[in-house]
């Protein structure tokens, strides 16, 4: 028999939705909050989170209307079902007070700046009271106690104190992250815990929040897609992806993709298991996205996906590959860049000779000798280059432009000798610096390598009959509708059923056997990225093994002049802090330390 739910079932039941645990009722009461205009709020807690206070300096809520923001679905925010895709405020569906006074004791205080006095109003899980007068400032105060008492199946699952209070500290900190002109505390059993003053910028903000002052920043902008980056040099790293924030028309989401985009502009960069500190702010028109698919509003749709990964994706790699963690690269902390989609990357017009890897296997090519390259000052002398700072993604197949690289950082460190046949040990001004020989050279080549790919320098290998891959049908519609891109890296392929595609054209480095792999992947990545980036993965995977095997070697003699040599050469490429693998290419160890060692000075 089908029965008609009571009402108090139905608010529990909404409750769960939007208040799985305390935190998800801060950030609820916070973006109400901040839809006030406040710019000062103050959060006081205890027990975990079981007991709430929420204060700010916003606009306030007309007394009359106190009893219709404890209900279901009230809101002043939207009117008609097409302000659902026009959204301006964080809240819109009228249901975290309500949610939050169903079960919980609720004190609800407002003073509107239009009304002479404040009033007030008490909720005991559901139950209203009368509203009446009141003692308060400008603003709202919401008071949550004993919080989940009448729902002892949700107050189960809750977790400790302490894990409760820290899932509250994320959601300030994220709320914080996304507004640095408004002040927030968090005082925690009567204790201030955090504290974020206004700010006039993002980075500042994130400064404060992240308690890392070692920061740079870019924004861009891709047709309707506007992003701003704060991120970390590949040095400052973090062991979960925990400091990667996300938000989205100043939403703080989890998004996987976009995690996604961040973690691949910094590859080659971090070893495995490190994840960098980013900070990142995606803007685009209201109309663009779906902010209504998650209760909590933690997760997002954008109507155009792939344009938003290629967006976050391009402008931090962009970013990236400026280096600016190296003085002599970029003096300026912060890198302001405001470009479309298609950016002015990097790319190198190069002498190295690809002659040394022709018919060779590396592991990935068609032949099984493999190489035995020696090392000598005229084989670093083919890898002098020259950057060229300003050839686009699009330019690079028809033009090589060149130009000087701003400063010699590498090539200024004075040589003074070889450590272990493994270390070239250098000085500069207040330090010496250890520079790892076979992780420098090998991203020397690497880049060589890549840069010549990226200029469609490599062989080809045409097919006397297509090699037939089998795929999903709707992977084959996505590879055949990217088959001009796809062309560009080197693939030529055409359809040959629903379900199958042909390779007539391949990078002669890439083995036949790995090729159906590739394009699983590639069709994957295109479908939910909407850029052929796992193909470069693939790619960027084959060279980094190629420069491994392919280089000095730890363990081998080098005088000073091919020393200085490989030096200078990894002045060409920006990048040339990490190795390939993301391992750090040098170590410094500053005066100052030593002379501490050697008891000189305290």
């Amino acid at each position: 028999m089908i029965q008609v739910l009571s009402s108090e079932i139905i608010n529990q039941i909404a409750a769960g939705e939007v208040v799985e645990r305390p935190s998800h009722l801060v950030k609820e009461l916070l973006e109400n909050s901040l839809d006030a205009g406040s710019d000062q709020i103050t959060v006081e807690i205890a027990e975990g989170g079981r007991f709430i206070r929420v204060l700010d300096n916003g606009s306030g809520i007309l007394s009359a209307d106190l009893d219709k923001a404890l209900q279901r679905h009230a809101t002043s925010k939207i009117t008609k079902t097409d302000d659902l895709w026009n959204l301006h405020t964080f809240g819109f569906r009228g249901e975290a007070l309500a949610s939050a006074a169903a079960v919980s004791k609720m004190t609800l205080k407002s003073f509107e700046k239009n009304e002479k006095k404040a009033s007030q109003i008490e909720s005991k899980f559901g139950v209203l009271s009368e509203i009446k007068p009141s003692s308060q400032a400008i603003g709202t105060e919401i008071k949550i106690e004993d919080l989940f008492e009448n729902v002892p199946a949700r107050l189960k699952f809750l977790k400790s104190e302490s894990s409760e209070a820290g899932q509250i500290k994320s959601a300030i900190k994220a709320l914080a992250l996304a507004q640095p002109g408004v002040e927030f505390k968090l005082i925690n059993n009567g204790e201030l815990q955090l504290f974020y003053p206004k700010r006039n910028s993002k980075i500042e903000r994130v400064q404060d929040v992240l308690e890392k002052k070692s920061f740079f920043e870019t924004q861009t902008t891709n047709g309707g897609f506007k992003c701003h980056v704060v991120f970390s040099s590949p040095h400052e790293v973090a062991k979960t992806s925990k400091q990667i924030w996300i938000f989205v028309q100043n939403r703080w989401v989890q998004d996987r993709a976009l995690q996604t985009a961040v973690m691949d502009a910094y590859r080659s960069l971090l070893m495995h298991g490190e994840y960098p500190f980013v900070v990142l702010w995606l803007d685009c028109k209201p109309d663009e996205i779906d902010v209504n698919i998650h209760p909590t509003k933690s997760q997002i749709k954008f109507q155009d996906s792939s344009s938003a990964f290629r967006t976050v994706h391009s402008a931090l790699r962009h970013a990236l590959e400026k280096a600016p963690w190296i003085a002599g690269y970029n003096n300026q902390t912060n890198i302001k860049t405001a470009q479309p989609e298609v950016q002015n990357m990097k790319f190198y017009d190069q002498s190295f000779e690809q002659t040394q890897f022709k018919n060779k296997d590396f592991g990935f090519g068609r032949n099984t000798q493999s190489p035995k390259m020696d090392f000598n000052i005229d084989q670093l002398n083919h890898l002098k280059v020259n950057a060229d700072f300003g050839v686009s993604s699009t330019e690079t197949t028809s033009q090589s432009m060149t130009a000087e690289v701003k400063s010699g950082y590498w090539s200024s460190l004075q040589v003074i000798g070889q450590a272990h046949l493994t270390y070239i040990v250098t000085q500069k001004q207040d330090r010496l610096i250890f520079v790892d020989q076979h992780a420098a050279h090998e991203r020397v080549v690497y880049e060589s390598l890549m840069q010549s790919w990226k200029n469609n320098k490599f062989e080809i290998q045409n097919y006397l009959f297509p090699l037939a891959i089998d795929l999903s049908e709707d992977k084959v519609e996505v590879l055949i509708k990217n088959q001009d891109e796809i062309r560009k890296l080197g693939f030529e392929i055409e359809q040959l059923g629903p379900e199958a595609i042909g390779i007539k054209s391949a990078p002669h480095l890439i083995k036949d056997a790995s090729l159906p792999l590739v394009f699983e992947k590639m069709a994957l990545d295109l479908l939910q990225n909407g850029g052929s980036f796992a193909i470069e993965k693939k790619i960027s995977d084959l060279f980094a093994t190629m420069a491994c095997h392919s280089v000095v070697r730890a363990g081998q003699s080098l005088s000073t002049p091919e020393m200085q040599e490989l030096l200078k050469s990894m002045d060409q490429f920006a990048l040339s802090s990490f190795c390939p693998h993301g391992r750090p290419v040098s170590v410094e160890k500053t005066f100052t330390e030593l002379e501490k060692l050697f008891g000189r000075i305290n």
